[in-house]
């Protein structure tokens, strides 16, 4: 059937196949990205202060969107910025009912600005989509779905 010089020859061309096979399958692999050890210890300072803000005893929906701010504006890449989302979400979602200890006052021009109901549902709205687009299988998303099916008209 086959030589052995044959034998070898098809031996050596299955590796090259197979070993350029898997060097073009290694070049689409999406590089990890480089996190900042720093800036990702101080993003969850800021995460753990907007969870004691948001939890039941505080309510404090304003520290938590200021928290998220801050965060998002100097970080955006944090590894956790998918739950940050989801609590500046159902901050806005909840500060835009009025809910809360932080109340907001609608007669100073600076929170009328930052606070007013439209724009917070609006934010909600962006930051709650945006948290289920980058993480589809987050724990949050039920709820998430939830807020925005009551905060989108019908047909969005």
């Amino acid at each position: 059937m086959f030589d052995r010089k044959s034998f070898f020859l098809l031996a050596v061309a299955f590796v090259v196949c197979n070993s350029g096979l898997a060097i073009s399958a290694q070049r689409n692999v999406t590089p990890a990205i480089e996190r900042d050890p720093i800036l990702e210890a101080d993003a969850m300072r800021n995460l753990d202060v907007a969870w004691q803000g948001f939890g039941p005893a505080r309510k404090a929906y304003k520290q938590v969107l200021g928290r998220f701010e801050e965060t998002y504006a100097a970080y955006p890449e944090f590894s956790k910025i998918d739950e940050f989302l989801y609590l500046a979400g159902m901050s806005s979602y909840y500060l835009s009912k009025n809910e809360g200890k932080q109340k907001v006052n609608l007669n100073l021009e600076r929170e009328r600005e930052k606070y007013d109901p439209q724009r917070l549902r609006e934010n909600a709205v962006a930051y709650l989509s945006m948290m289920l687009e980058r993480n589809p299988e987050s724990k949050y998303r039920e709820n998430a779905e939830k807020v925005l099916k009551e905060l989108k008209p019908a047909g969005q």
